[in-house]
C-alpha cells in the first residue's frame, strides 16, 4: 500500500512553515496517543505516520529531498530506521508537557542575572562607568564545588548509574528525563560539606565595574558574559544582564533621541518677545521669544537631544512655552493690568478669543432656532 503524502497526514500545505508543521504534528499526535487509545492498532499506526511525517518536514534538508523527489528522496530516513528515530521527535515536540526530551548532555549553565542599574540622564546621554556590586552564587571553597565534605568525594547515583537521566515509558515511547535522585548530576552527596550543605555553592558579593555606552535609555541591556551564577557541576557560568533604569529629570523628558522642556515666560516676554537662557545637556544657550508668542509654542533647538545608543546623529531640544500669569498683585499692579484689559478689547488683538465667542454664540443660537 502506497504511503500518503506527508503534508496531507499533518493536514498542512506545502508552504507551512516549521512553527505550523510542529503544530499540526502536537494535534494529530495528541489526538492518536496509544495512552489516549488503548488496543486502537487505527490510532497507533496514524500516530507513528504521524511521527514519520514531523521527522522528515522537521528537518530541512529531508524536507528538500521529500518535496523534490517524494518519498523515495528521503530513502526511507523516517522512522526507526532513520536518524533519531520517533522517541527524539515525540521528545523534541512533548518535551514540555512530560517532563524534557532527554537531549541534554554535559554540565548544566549557571543562572543568569539581572541587575537594575539607575542612571540620571546626564549620566545616560553622555555614558559613564560604574561600579556594581551584586549577589551571586559561587562554587563553594572549601569543598571545590563538590557538595562532599573535604577528604570526601560524591558517589555514583544508584538510580541513573550517573547518567543524570532516567527512561520513562509513556505508552508506545519511552522518554528520557532528569533522575530524580541526583537531579541530573548523576552523583549523590554522601557527606555534605559544612560550608555549603551539600549545594556546593555559597553566595558571595561580587564586585564589577560597568562600562555605559553614551545613549542608552531605559530598557536597555548591558551583557556581562560568565559573570552569573556559576553551573553546579563544573558547568559554564551564566551571564549577568545589567538593566539600564533612567531616573527622572527635573527639567527634560526624552523620547528617544529628542528631549522635552517647559520654559514659562511672562505676559510682557511674550507679547513684545524677548530673549532667554535655556538649558541643554551641553550647557545655556539663547533662545529667541519672537512677539506675540501663545501658550504651547514648540520651539526646536536641533542638535541638542541625545545620540542614541545603536547610531545616527544626536536628536533635538523641543522647549514649548507657557504663558505664566502674574500672581501677589499689588493695587497699582492691579490697576495697570485694568486699564491695559480695557484697551485690550478689540478683535484683532485677541483673534482666537473672538473666534471662540463666535463659535459658543453660534452653538447656543442653534438651539432657539
Amino acid at each position: 500500500m502506497a504511503k500518503r503524502d506527508y503534508y496531507e497526514v499533518l493536514g498542512v500545505s506545502e508552504d507551512s512553515d516549521a512553527k505550523d508543521i510542529k503544530k499540526a504534528y502536537r494535534r494529530v499526535a495528541m489526538k492518536h496517543h496509544p495512552d489516549r487509545n488503548p488496543g486502537d492498532v487505527s490510532a497507533e499506526k496514524k500516530f507513528k505516520e504521524a511521527s514519520e511525517a514531523y521527522e522528515v518536514l522537521s528537518d530541512e534538508q529531508k524536507r528538500a529531498a521529500y518535496d523534490r523527489y517524494g518519498h523515495e528522496g528521503v530513502n526511507a530516513q523516517a522512522g526507526a530506521g532513520g536518524g533519531g528515530g520517533f522517541g527524539d521527535v515525540f521528545g523534541d515536540v512533548f518535551g514540555d508537557i512530560f517532563g524534557g526530551g532527554g537531549r541534554g548532555r554535559g554540565p548544566a549553565r549557571g543562572a543568569d542575572l539581572r541587575y537594575d542599574l539607575q542612571l540620571d540622564l546626564e549620566e545616560a546621554a553622555r555614558g559613564t562607568k560604574t561600579t556594581i556590586r551584586v549577589p551571586v552564587k559561587v562554587n563553594c571553597g572549601e569543598c571545590n564545588g563538590s557538595g562532599a565534605r573535604k577528604g570526601t568525594s560524591p558517589i555514583t547515583c544508584t538510580t541513573c548509574h550517573g547518567a543524570g537521566q532516567v527512561r520513562v515509558s509513556q505508552g508506545f515511547f519511552s522518554v528520557q528525563q532528569t533522575c530524580p535522585q541526583c537531579r541530573g548530576r548523576g552523583k549523590i552527596i554522601a557527606d555534605p560539606c559544612g560550608k555549603c550543605y551539600g549545594s556546593g555553592q555559597i553566595e558571595e558579593q561580587k564586585t564589577l565595574s560597568v562600562k555605559v555606552p553614551a545613549g542608552v535609555d531605559t530598557g536597555d541591556r548591558i551583557r556581562l558574559s560568565g559573570e552569573g551564577e556559576a553551573a553546579p557541576g563544573g558547568g559554564p557560568s551564566g551571564d549577568l544582564y545589567v538593566q539600564i533604569v533612567v531616573r527622572d529629570h527635573a527639567i527634560f523628558q526624552r523620547d528617544g533621541a529628542n528631549l522635552y522642556c517647559e520654559v514659562p515666560i511672562g505676559f510682557a516676554d511674550a507679547a513684545l518677545g524677548g530673549e532667554l537662557e535655556v538649558p541643554t545637556l551641553d550647557g545655556r544657550v539663547k533662545l529667541k521669544i519672537p512677539p506675540e508668542t501663545q501658550t504651547g509654542k514648540l520651539f526646536r533647538m536641533r542638535g541638542k537631544g541625545v545620540a542614541p545608543v545603536r547610531g545616527g546623529g544626536p536628536g533635538d531640544l523641543l522647549c514649548r512655552v507657557t504663558v505664566e500669569t502674574p500672581i501677589k498683585l499689588n493695587s497699582k499692579q492691579k490697576e495697570l493690568i485694568r486699564e491695559l484689559n480695557e484697551s485690550l478689547h478689540h478683535d484683532k488683538h485677541s483673534p482666537q478669543r473672538t473666534s471662540w465667542f463666535k463659535g459658543v454664540k453660534n452653538f447656543f443660537d442653534s438651539f432657539s432656532a
